[in-house]
């Protein structure tokens, strides 16, 4: 019966000793046996150990200690360290590899109390929308095993939707915790920019320096909105190795704690690409229901930046982060293709060209339009809370490992658009760093989830949060598990 609550109510009930944290370890582990041959979400188990924290959990509670998370089972990434576990980001080359620190999450979540049961699946070098890599195999999603659970945290996402434990952690950069949460029916935050540290988010066999990359955060999947505010509670805040030196986080408290007092910018298609019928559908109903919920609700403002700017920058800045890492003869490929370029082709595919071969000189310049967007998004949130949008155009799709994804496609009501250009909703709040929670509030005509994404004012991130969780309270939530695996309550 706990394999899908909240983390107030197993908190609750380990309080109450109506469960102890090993039988709830021991519940999740029976349940990644009995379905994990088909979702395939955990790819490195951790078992042993776990069952070891979870009874030094019961020791504690016992001894009358507590901690934000004692007992509870989650799941972690497999890109993130975590000592004695391999770190491979889903390349074969990078098998034998095995951190011996943990990342500095990983080391939150333990200190809170954490019973860690191991690590999910991932893309090959965490670069898809989908989650297969020739190490680990493919991770299904668990509303449809035909269907992908996205990208990079895809395991992550069906873990928690399959009621692997309570939550996991993630990573985002090209709403690689945002989409799988959409497509699996659960809950995400995405923070803003710089709040969760990164060392030991690592590529394998690489020192875990202190450092941000450019777009890339850590961030949290959960099955309430509420549990996303507790995590960020337990993960927020510098490194203590670097800024937390010097400097302490107080978050600032959500600016409303009444679902009608919200001033929402409601948006539910973009000028470079189609949203599905369904997602528009959801996403009207959703404005509807506010709307008779006493919510002010706007559709359209000339106070938003410019969304086709947005997208534009967006893909320069992004690849010009993944290139960085790309093989020098596939760089310099890349760099002959940007030069032939026609000056006027101002297509999201070519600007993706760009942004993979940017000279220095030129990222500086699409920094600085970043921090001129930045200060259009400041402006915009004096007058709205936040922004509620599509987090992906379509809700899952079957998977597609047609080996160059740049080729691929995505059928959007028939049509087929670019597999890629598809991002242009995880850049809208990537590319300025905002912090965005993702909600379920639908399903589709086949069954499948539809979540809404809410993108909050810079650092503070418990405004989309409290959204998120209000929208819950009002309507009820979609979290009900898969069918796949709603037949054991575990």
């Amino acid at each position: 019966m706990y394999a899908f609550a909240t983390l107030s109510d197993l908190s609750s009930a380990m309080d109450a000793g109506q469960v102890s944290a090993v039988e709830l370890a021991q519940a999740a582990i029976s349940r990644i046996e009995r379905y994990d041959a088909d979702i395939n979400a955990v790819c490195a188990a951790d078992f042993d150990r776990a069952l070891d924290a979870a009874k030094e959990a019961d020791n504690a509670r016992a001894r009358g200690a507590s901690a934000p998370l004692l007992g509870v089972p989650m799941t972690v990434k497999e890109s993130f360290n975590v000592a004695g576990l391999p770190t491979t980001w889903g390349m074969p080359s990078f098998r034998g590899f095995t951190p011996t620190e943990d990342a500095v999450t990983v080391t939150r979540l333990k200190k809170a109390g954490a019973v860690l049961l191991g690590k999910t699946n991932v893309p090959f070098a965490l670069g898809d929308l989908q989650t297969y890599n020739d190490l680990y195999g493919t991770t299904n999603n668990p509303w449809d095993l035909g269907r992908t659970p996205g990208g990079s945290s895809g395991g992550s996402a069906a873990a928690v939707a399959a009621g692997y434990g309570l939550a996991s952690i993630g990573s985002d950069i090209a709403g690689s915790l945002r989409a799988p949460a959409h497509y699996c029916g659960i809950y995400a935050h995405k923070p803003s920019s710089g709040l969760l540290p990164s060392r030991g988010h690592t590529p394998p066999a690489t020192p875990p320096l202190a450092f941000d990359r450019d777009l890339t955060v850590p961030g949290v999947l959960a099955r309430s909105a509420a549990d996303l505010s507790h995590l960020l509670g337990v993960l927020a805040g510098p490194d203590e190795s670097t800024l937390g030196v010097a400097y302490k986080l107080v978050l600032p408290p959500a600016r409303h704690d009444e679902l009608s007092n919200f001033r929402v910018l409601l948006l539910d298609t973009h000028p470079l690409i189609p949203s599905a019928s369904s997602v528009r559908l959801a996403l009207t109903t959703l404005a509807e229901q506010l709307s008779a919920a006493g919510v002010t609700v706007t559709r359209h403002s000339a106070l938003l930046p410019d969304q086709t700017d947005t997208a534009r920058l967006y893909m320069r800045l992004l690849l010009s982060a993944l290139a960085a890492n790309y093989p020098l003869a596939v760089y310099e490929q890349l760099h002959e293709a940007a030069a032939r370029l026609d000056a006027k082709d101002l297509s999201l595919a070519a600007e993706r060209t760009r942004g993979a071969a940017l000279s220095h000189r030129d990222w500086i310049a699409a920094d600085t339009a970043r921090a001129v967007h930045r200060e259009r998004w400041r402006k915009l949130f004096a007058t709205f809370d936040v922004v509620v949008c599509p987090v992906m155009p379509t809700p899952a799709f079957p998977h597609d490992q047609t080996p160059d994804q740049w080729s691929r496609r995505i059928m959007i009501d028939g049509t087929a658009y670019s597999y890629a250009d598809q991002l242009v909703w995880a850049g809208i709040a990537t590319t300025s760093g905002l912090p965005a929670t993702v909600v379920p509030i639908s399903r589709s005509a086949e069954g499948l989830p539809i979540g809404a994404q809410v993108i909050g004012p810079m650092n503070e991130d418990r405004t989309p949060i409290r959204f998120a969780e209000l929208l819950e309270r009002a309507f009820g939530g979609f979290t009900a598990p898969p069918l796949l695996v709603s037949d054991s309550e575990g």
